[in-house]
């Protein structure tokens, strides 16, 4: 069959997703409906939010459908009234068999790591802060469990020393996007095959489960490199965050974005500050000195650490917890 020419329904909700919608869309695949979360206020004016994906379907001109709950029978009459071949889904919401199933030839999900290491929410993070070095993206047929379907395709994306959650996200987004094209063209051929995951031993994999603000806290006895992994693993976004203390009280708190490390010996303490007071601060760590780079105090703007020497005189008496 021309792949082409299959009904595609698209369900996802942000950038990540976006991506391979734009690029189905320019290759000419027939996108017949785009599913993605409903409206919400955000902000300080409570204004309502579009998801990123939402926003691309609309400059695109695609049909958008937001349904509060995916069992609704008026959403899944829409969906039957389609009569898609095919379901795509990106960073979208947990599906129920009633939609997964309902294309004649299934629905298959963009994963971004090499299944079935590091299934769940934050696959992308977790890798750069177990310090991976390679990473990649997986397509897989829907199934009753998360991140658990038959794979189709993977690539692989080597992790290098610079890059950040930021950077590590807009390679994969793009590579993925490649990898759900040629995924559609494998489907809509047939006869292809796939690779089981359910028997798989899941002790012996790492998970990859949403991150809370407990999971940012820079624990500064683990060594340098646990802690550059963590920083470059958070940055930008949601940023690894550390307590400042100045004469045993806690007077505020500090993301981190960049930092470097220097192996030294040492008889300080964890956290302790090494500062000239113009153009460095380090942190004692297990096993050396992590020298911040770029940094935002807490009601601060984001600055670089020489910027925030600048109006900081009393650095030197701080420690970081």
């Amino acid at each position: 069959m021309d792949s082409k020419s299959l009904k595609i329904v698209f369900m996802g909700t942000p950038e990540f997703a976006s991506e391979s919608l734009r690029r189905l869309h320019s290759e000419g695949y027939n996108i017949v409906a785009v599913v993605t979360t409903p409206d919400k206020p955000a902000g300080r004016g409570q204004k309502m939010h579009k998801s990123d994906v939402k926003l691309t379907a609309e400059e695109l001109g695609l049909p958008i459908l937001q349904p509060e709950k995916l069992r609704d029978e008026a959403f899944l009459s829409e969906l039957r009234a389609l009569q898609p071949d095919l379901g795509i889904v990106i960073a979208f919401r947990m599906l129920p068999e009633v939609v997964w199933s309902m294309p004649r030839l299934g629905t298959f999900n963009l994963h971004a790591s090499l299944l079935p290491e590091y299934r769940g929410a934050a696959p992308i993070n977790w890798a750069i802060i177990n310090g991976e070095k390679r990473t990649g993206v997986t397509t897989f047929l829907l199934n009753h469990e998360i991140d658990k379907g038959n794979i189709i395709e993977q690539q692989a994306v080597d992790i290098l020393d610079e890059d950040n959650i930021g950077s590590l996200y807009d390679k994969l987004m793009h590579i993925g996007s490649g990898l759900v094209v040629q995924t559609v063209d494998k489907i809509a051929k047939g006869g292809y095959e796939t690779i089981e995951q359910m028997s798989i031993d899941e002790s012996t994999l790492h998970p990859a489960p949403k991150i809370f603000k407990e999971d940012c806290r820079i624990d500064w006895s683990r060594s340098g490199r646990d802690i550059i992994n963590l920083i470059r693993g958070l940055s930008p976004y949601p940023a690894a965050w550390s307590a400042i203390y100045k004469g045993g009280a806690e007077v505020g708190s500090v993301k981190v974005f960049s930092a470097h490390f220097e192996a030294a010996s040492s008889s300080c303490n964890y956290g302790d500050v090494l500062t000239d007071g113009r153009g460095y601060l380090g942190v004692r760590c297990a096993d050396g000195v992590v020298y911040i780079d770029e940094l935002q105090l807490a009601g601060k703007r984001r600055m670089t650490i020489k910027e925030l020497l600048l109006g900081w005189r009393d650095a030197s008496e701080v420690s970081f917890t």
